[in-house]
């Protein structure tokens, strides 16, 4: 089968943090998602059969504290996508790994578990990490050069699926003797890999080793940026990257109700301990926004991690889709207070109009 990320159309979409208490709010609204089991099969279902591309978790091994320590309560990434994929028939199912926490041999294998259980559906988002309290739960402290192990990494893995013998292999980060691993993966080289990069070596190492990028950005046009970049690099490499952005969402029949409701979760009722603690750390440890965003889009932290918000109607999220679309982005992920509840009017009301303006069939 094709993969879905290789699917038709234009604009894709992808499910994001359902795997997760709060998904990627901060909020203490009594609705929050709780990333419950019986539910997670239900929304992931819904998007299945309504041909969203892909449902993506977050990796997460420590709360943000705060009253309600979001995140926390979340799902390990491969163990969800090999369980999701025996409810599912369509939609391709990523795990989200830290490279650090996960040796290369075993991820090999447990990918190329959930792409046969799936039919050809796996993919892979490799993330760097970021959150030293996470590291030091296992005993490691982040290296200098996370991407040049990152790319060692990767390697070894696609090594794995392609070496016809077993071999040995001495590196900066990794030693192993007769590493061989079985089955391969039904996607050759190596299943769909996508990297949640935002600094220039990140953009550098997805150039060389990923299908796609996944970014952020404070306006949409200031997307374009980040593509042509990616775009020049990966062309340097001899190879093509797509990019993706994230966003969260509120979907309302008025602008004025999907803005009243973004304040009262994201503002009135924000878990502030767990947003101190999460744009601190973040400041201090991650490259993923520069300091004037933390500074000045807190909301945005609050509602969905720093991503973009698409708060209002359908025919205005539908739009700024169509935007993110004509900056050149191959699609977005959408996450939601309560995935459950909110997206089946996102389902039933926006993709019609992204059909009508050519980017879904």
């Amino acid at each position: 089968m094709t993969h879905p990320m290789h699917g038709a159309n234009r604009f894709k979409l992808g499910i994001f943090s359902a795997n997760a208490d709060g998904g990627l709010t901060l909020t203490k609204v009594p609705e929050r998602w709780p990333a419950r089991w019986p539910e997670i099969v239900q929304v992931v279902q819904m998007a299945d059969a309504a041909g969203i591309e892909f449902f993506l978790p977050i990796a997460r091994w420590k709360g943000f504290e705060g009253e309600t320590n979001s995140r926390q309560h979340s799902f390990e990434t491969f163990t969800f996508a090999a369980a999701l994929a025996g409810v599912t028939r369509d939609i391709a199912l990523f795990s989200t790994v830290h490279v650090p926490m996960v040796h290369p041999i075993f991820a090999a294998k447990a990918l190329a578990t959930v792409d046969h259980a799936s039919g050809g559906r796996a993919g892979l988002n490799i993330v760097a990490g970021w959150n030293p309290d996470e590291f030091a739960m296992f005993g490691l402290e982040r290296t200098d050069a996370p991407y040049e192990q990152a790319a060692e990494w990767i390697s070894l893995i696609e090594r794995l699926y392609t070496a016809p013998e077993p071999f040995d292999f001495e590196g900066k980060f990794y030693s192993v003797k007769g590493a061989t691993t079985a089955p391969k993966s039904l996607q050759s080289p190596r299943p769909v890999v996508l990297n949640a990069a935002f600094s220039p070596p990140g953009r550098a190492f997805a150039a060389a080793h990923a299908d796609y990028l996944f970014t952020t950005f404070v306006d949409i046009e200031g997307g374009r940026e980040t593509i042509s970049d990616i775009s020049a690099r990966a062309a340097e490499a001899g190879r093509s990257v797509g990019t993706y952005t994230t966003t969260h969402v509120v979907c309302r029949p008025s602008q004025d109700e999907a803005e009243a409701y973004y304040e009262r979760y994201a503002v009135s009722e924000a878990d502030q301990g767990a947003l101190d603690y999460h744009t601190s750390q973040k400041m201090k440890h991650a490259a993923s926004h520069d300091p004037e965003t933390f500074a000045r889009h807190q909301k945005r932290f609050a509602g969905g991690a720093g991503t973009y918000p698409l708060v209002g109607t359908p025919e205005h999220i539908a739009a700024e889709m169509v935007r993110m679309s004509q900056a050149g982005f191959a699609g977005t992920t959408v996450s939601f207070v309560n995935f459950l509840d909110e997206l089946p009017y996102f389902l039933s009301e926006v993709l019609p109009l992204l059909r009508e303006a050519g980017l879904r069939q």
